[in-house]
Parts: structure tokens; C-alpha cells; sequence
């Protein structure tokens, strides 16, 4: 197997991000997003993904925290996209639901080439951590915008804290399962021969 790894960089008026990813790694990560809270999540991502994944950001934290959050999923979307090439041998499609106390998110993705997302559900306070619960669902819309992913995400609970986590953590185990490499296939798992 090919190494499946990306070194991605965004740069614009609002902000510097630099990414690199391991698909086949071992869950180790350095994130630095001058969010806290959005730190702890991508490192969850990581973890629970077993993705090596280095996360730097410099962004408009000024302003607010939407241009941060949002440029970075775009990025680690690229990233995905870069390292999983032409997709041939993965699996493609998995779907996880990942409970966090009271919390359970779950996800559904088809690594299609075809973006689309859809969210089920609302985030019981408005931010944790200097991240707006909104910008999770943000976050996952826009990564599936730049991955080519048919995404599908939902959430209840009564913890915001525990939401995001849980949907971050169903994102990482979903994604993991899907980018998997099915020793049984050479090709791609598609009948028009691409993704």
C-alpha cells in the first residue's frame, strides 16, 4: 500500500493554516488552533481516528472564532482528499453512533466524491470553550464540501460539551472505518470505475 499522507496549506486574509495527515497512523497529533476547545476536539478526532494529524493555525481569533474553525475543516478536507488519491481499495461507506454520558451523535459517511451534508439536531448551549456550538456543525459541512463527502450527522443530549465531543469522536471512528483499505477489492467501489 502507498503511503496515504498530505501536507496541506491555506493562507488567506483571515487566516494561516498549515495541516498534515497520516490516514494510516497511529492517533498521535500536535494541534494548535488558538482555540482551546476546538483544540481538544481535533485531537479527539485524531485519537479516536487514528490519524496522525498536525493542526497550526493563525487566524482572526479577534474577530471571532468562524474563519478559524470553518478554513481549517477546509483544509483538513484537502488533506483528505490529497491523501486518499484515486480511493482505490477502500471500503467507502460506514456509519457510526458514539454516545458521551446523555450525549449520542451519530454519523453516516459515503467518501463518494460527491460532497453533501446533512445535520439532525441542535446544540444545548450556545458555546463551550471559546467555540460556538454552531461551528461544529459548520466544521463537518465544511470538511465534507472539501473531502468529497456524503456526510449525514446528528446529535442529542443535554450538554453541549458532550455533543460536539461525541459528534467529533462518531466523525473520526466513521471516517477511520471508511478510509480502510478492503483487501479483497482492487479497484474502486464504484460501478462507474472512479470516485
Amino acid at each position: 500500500m502507498t503511503d496515504r499522507t498530505a501536507a496541506v496549506t491555506r493562507t488567506t486574509a483571515e487566516t494561516d493554516i498549515e495541516v498534515t495527515l497520516d490516514v494510516d497512523g497511529d492517533g498521535d497529533s500536535t494541534i494548535d488552533t488558538g482555540i482551546g476547545f476546538f483544540d481538544h476536539m481535533l485531537d479527539s478526532f485524531s485519537t479516536h481516528g487514528l490519524f496522525d494529524l498536525t493542526v497550526q493555525c493563525d487566524g482572526d481569533l479577534d474577530i471571532d472564532d468562524h474563519h478559524t474553525v470553518e478554513d481549517v475543516a477546509i483544509t483538513l478536507g484537502e488533506a483528505f482528499t490529497e491523501a486518499l488519491d484515486d480511493k482505490r481499495g477502500i471500503r467507502r461507506f460506514a456509519d457510526r453512533k458514539v454516545p458521551l454520558d446523555e450525549a449520542v451523535a451519530s454519523v453516516v459517511v459515503d467518501i463518494s466524491g460527491r460532497p453533501y451534508f446533512e445535520f439532525d439536531g441542535k446544540f444545548s448551549q450556545a458555546s463551550v470553550g471559546g467555540m460556538t456550538s454552531h461551528m461544529a456543525k459548520h466544521f463537518c459541512r465544511s470538511l465534507s464540501m472539501n473531502a468529497g463527502l456524503t456526510l449525514h450527522c446528528g446529535v442529542e443530549g443535554e450538554n453541549a460539551h458532550h455533543e460536539i465531543e461525541a459528534l467529533f469522536k462518531g466523525l473520526a471512528r466513521a471516517l477511520d472505518d471508511a478510509t480502510r483499505i478492503d483487501e479483497r477489492r482492487s479497484d474502486v467501489a464504484s460501478t462507474k470505475g472512479e470516485l
